[in-house]
């Protein structure tokens, strides 16, 4: 009797917990008059609240030559201020009982600090501080090109198949910024002026380019009064903030390249060009990921990595951007098995989505799964708060939080089979075979 009702229990939590999370999310939106956009969401059910700011600016605003810019802030933003002493931004937080990072992205910038809901002036006077007093000098971008480069070794150069995202970008991108990630060319940063680092701060880190959210245990109308206090009297910037129009013609060949790295096992990975967020394809595309990966019950772990056992790993995803991207599909090769096999497994399981439409059981279990994980990314203060942010940004609209989930339920069957035709297709990807580098002789 306990098993069959825990078995019970556990078939029906899921649905019980989507259904406590469908209510609204409620918001207040406003524009300070220097154009800062505030987003606030109050939800006094637990002693914690997320500050966070969202800065229009990503590896896409940059220039041939001058690269990794905004990743470079993402470091410098925590040197300190004129008053803050360097390296006290940290300590500040945690003293507080709080905790804060930083982000960057091809399109955007994103800073944020979590605290008990009784320092959320705090994290006001802390995101203020670097907007308007951040300390750019000679000792703080000399210890960040350490701190960068230093990341790059360890992210990029000496990890296996670090280069996976940096290869994929520049073969897919000839024209279009998105050619390089935002870590950028280290001569790059190496070489840029003290002068050229403020500048770029004066130009993208102003009031009139940063959405401001707040969620948690707080007040509306005092938080407001808050605001006001730390940000209303911060001049709105008068220079033009670049934003590319450069488009990415269309491919019409495939793209290879052998990459031999220090790596144990080959691997292939296969991009294909894909259009931007919030299009109507879009939806369809990252619900084809999540048909083909997500989980051991995914169509391409069922047959490939289990039936086959061509691959320890395979897994697709949506490399959805501000402007059009790509979709993912990375195999890790099992041993004894050339990954040329391996690619062919995966475009076989592409062939079947475009040669027929999923059963209706099937794709219920997609939405089901879809609807679940939109639920999931507004389950915590930190989530909503960026949430908010990126949908006000991206869309300008910012119920997005509320509604999005609606352009997921309208992809058909039929929509998933034609995207699968239209954009997975040989002449639209690049792939990059991954071997392990020739063993040197004496």
């Amino acid at each position: 009797m306990k098993v069959r009702f825990l078995i019970l229990l556990l078939a029906i939590f899921p649905f019980v917990g989507i259904m406590a999370q469908q209510s609204s999310i409620k918001f207040t939106e406003y524009d300070l008059p220097n154009g800062m956009h505030v987003i606030l969401h109050q939800d006094n059910s637990t002693p914690i609240v997320a500050v966070s700011i969202l800065y229009h600016v990503g590896s896409k605003n940059e220039v041939t030559g001058r690269t990794g810019f905004a990743h470079f802030f993402e470091h410098l933003m925590f040197e300190g201020s004129d008053n803050i002493p360097r390296g006290d931004y940290d300590k500040i937080t945690l003293t507080a009982g709080g905790t804060l990072n930083a982000n960057t992205s091809q399109d955007r910038t994103y800073y944020y600090e979590l605290m008990p809901s009784n320092q959320l002036e705090l994290g006001l006077w802390l995101e203020s501080e670097r907007l308007v007093h951040l300390r750019i000098d000679s000792t703080g971008v000399e210890t960040q090109r350490a701190v960068v480069k230093e990341e790059r070794k360890q992210s990029y150069d000496n990890r296996p198949y670090g280069s996976v995202i940096e290869k994929t970008m520049s073969n897919a991108f000839k024209v279009h910024p998105y050619m390089w990630t935002p870590i950028g060319d280290p001569k790059d940063i190496n070489q840029a002026t003290l002068q050229e680092f403020m500048d770029f701060h004066s130009t993208y880190y102003v009031p009139n380019n940063a959405t401001l959210s707040i969620a948690g245990d707080l007040d509306i109308e005092s938080t407001k009064k808050l605001i006001e206090k730390y940000f209303g009297d911060i001049p709105r910037s008068t220079k033009p903030i670049y934003r590319p129009s450069i488009v990415e013609p269309e491919k019409t060949a495939e793209v290879r390249e052998t990459v031999y790295d220090n790596i144990q096992l080959p691997a292939v990975i296969m991009s294909y060009h894909m259009p931007a967020q919030g299009t109507p394809d879009s939806y369809a595309l990252s619900m084809l990921t999540t048909l083909l990966s997500d989980g051991q019950s995914s169509r391409m772990y069922k047959s490939i990595v289990d039936q086959q056992q061509k691959a320890l790993q395979v897994m697709s995803f949506p490399f959805a951007l501000e402007d059009p991207g790509l979709f993912l599909i990375f195999g890790l090769v099992n041993m004894g098995v050339e990954p040329a096999d391996l690619e062919k497994s995966i475009i076989a399981e592409i062939d079947k989505v475009k040669a027929n439409e999923i059963s209706d059981a099937e794709f219920q279990k997609l939405r089901n799964k879809v609807e679940n994980d939109f639920v999931t990314g507004n389950s915590t203060m930190a989530g909503i708060a960026e949430n908010l942010a990126n949908y006000y940004v991206y869309f300008k609209d910012a119920n997005l939080i509320n509604t999005e989930i609606d352009r997921y339920m309208k992809v058909t069957p039929a929509d998933l089979k034609r995207v699968a035709q239209k954009y997975l297709t040989p002449e639209n990807r690049v792939v990059l075979t991954y071997l392990p580098k020739p063993t040197e002789k004496n």
